[in-house]
C-alpha cells in the first residue's frame, strides 16, 4: 500500500518539529528514516501512525486521506524500541493479542500463531513467559505480534537499538528476509547508518525537520546532496578540505593540500565561486611508507588497527585527514607517510551553501 506525506509540518508550540516534509513511498518499499537525534523522524512515524497530529500538510495510504482517521483505524502495525511484550502471558498468547483483540476464532488464532513463530524460528518458545526470553527472543515476539496482524504497513522504531553488535546485524538479516517475504510497506526509523544502508531500498535522510535527500543507499553513498549527508553516512566520516579552485592551473589549494583537477571536473566548477569544499571518502586515499610520485608527505596521528583493516588519522599542516588502509599496514604515530587522493572519487561542495556541486 503505497504512503504520502504531503508538504507535512509538525510544530509544538513554537518550536519546528518537521518542516515541510513531503515523500512518496511506493507499495513494498522498505523506507528508512535516518538522522540524529531531534531530527523529527520519529515525529513523522508517530504522525502516520495516528499518535501525534500534524499542524500542516496531508498524510494518505492508498490514494486516502488519513489524517482525521483515528489511530486504530488506520491498520498499521508498530514495534517500538521497547519490545512491550504482557509479562503474565506466554509467548503464544502475546503474539496472539492483536487477533484475541480482533475477536478471531481460537483455532484460527492458534494456526496463525504457529504460523508466524515458524517464520521467525520462535517455535519452541511459544509456552514461556517473556522474562524466560534473551532480548533477541523478545525482539522476535515483538515482530512476530506486529507480522500476524497482516497490516497495510509496518511502523518500526529503532526496534534493534536495544540488542547488542552481534545481535543487530543477525535481527537485520532476519528483518530484510522477512520483509522480502512479507512484500508489505515498511517505514523503519534508526540514527544507524548501517541499517539504513543495509535494510533500505531508499533513504530519507533528515536533520533539523528537513529533508536533506531521498534516494537509494548507493546513491546517497556515492552521490550525497550536501555536506551533511557525506558526513552523516559513512563510517569513519567523508574528509572535508576548504579551500580555492585555481582556474588556469586546474588545481585546488586549501590547508597545504593541492590537488590537480581533470578536465571534466573543471567542467562541473566553471562558472562558480573558487572557493569550495572538497570532499573525500577514507577509502579513496591511498597511503605509502616511502614517496611515491604525485603524493602528499602526511603524518601519521594515531592508528586504529580494526582486524580486517586499519584506519589512520594523519595530518598535512593543520588538516586532519581519516584514510582507510588494508589490514597488515602498520605506522608510528608522528612518522612520515605519502598520501595520495582517488581524484575521480572526488566530491565537491559550496562553501556558502554546502549544497552539492554537479
Amino acid at each position: 500500500m503505497g504512503i504520502s506525506f504531503r508538504n507535512i509540518t509538525k510544530r509544538f508550540g513554537d518550536t519546528l518539529v518537521v518542516d515541510d516534509l513531503s515523500l512518496e513511498i511506493d507499495d513494498g518499499e522498505f523506507i528508512v528514516l535516518l538522522g540524529p537525534s531531534g531530527c523529527g523522524k520519529t515525529t513523522t512515524l508517530r504522525m502516520l501512525a495516528g499518535l501525534e497530529q500534524t499542524s500542516s500538510g496531508e498524510i494518505c495510504i492508498g490514494g486516502e486521506r488519513i489524517n482525521d482517521v483515528p489511530t486504530q483505524h488506520r491498520d498499521l502495525a508498530m514495534v517500538f524500541q521497547s519490545y512491550a511484550l504482557y509479562p503474565h502471558m506466554t509467548i503464544a498468547e502475546n503474539i496472539g493479542y492483536p487477533l484475541r483483540v480482533r475477536k478471531v476464532e481460537r483455532s484460527e488464532r492458534a494456526a496463525r500463531v504457529k504460523k508466524v513463530a515458524s517464520m521467525l524460528e520462535i517455535e519452541g518458545l511459544l509456552e514461556r513467559k517473556p522474562r524466560q526470553l534473551s532480548g533477541g527472543e523478545r525482539q522476535r515476539v515483538a515482530l512476530a505480534r506486529a507480522i500476524i496482524r497482516e497490516p497495510r504497513a509496518y511502523l518500526m522504531d529503532e526496534p534493534l537499538s536495544n540488542l547488542d553488535a552481534r545481535l543487530r546485524v543477525q535481527m537485520r538479516g532476519e528483518l530484510k528476509r522477512l520483509q522480502h517475504q512479507l512484500k508489505t510497506t515498511t517505514i523503519y526509523v534508526t540514527h544507524d547508518q548501517a541499517e539504513a544502508m543495509t535494510l533500505a531500498h531508499r533513504v530519507a535522510v533528515m536533520s533539523k525537520g528537513r529533508l536533506q535527500q531521498f534516494d537509494s543507499p548507493m546513491n546517497i553513498y556515492e552521490r550525497p546532496a550536501n555536506r551533511f549527508v557525506a558526513e552523516f553516512v559513512g563510517s569513519p566520516s567523508m574528509n572535508f578540505i576548504e579551500g580555492l579552485i585555481d582556474f588556469e592551473s586546474r588545481e585546488f589549494n586549501g590547508a597545504g593540500i593541492t590537488i590537480g583537477l581533470s578536465e571534466n571536473q573543471m567542467q562541473v566548477l566553471s562558472g562558480r565561486s573558487a572557493q569550495v569544499i572538497v570532499g573525500v571518502r577514507p577509502e579513496h586515499m591511498s597511503i605509502h611508507s616511502t614517496p611515491a610520485p604525485g603524493a602528499l608527505a602526511a603524518r601519521v596521528y594515531v592508528t586504529e588497527l580494526m582486524g580486517n583493516e586499519t584506519f589512520v588519522f594523519l595530518t598535512i599542516d593543520k588538516q586532519k585527514l581519516i584514510a582507510r588502509a588494508p589490514a597488515e599496514f602498520r605506522a608510528e604515530e608522528e612518522s612520515d607517510v605519502w598520501l595520495q587522493f582517488v581524484n575521480e572519487k572526488l566530491h565537491f561542495f559550496s562553501s556558502a551553501t554546502h549544497e552539492r556541486i554537479g
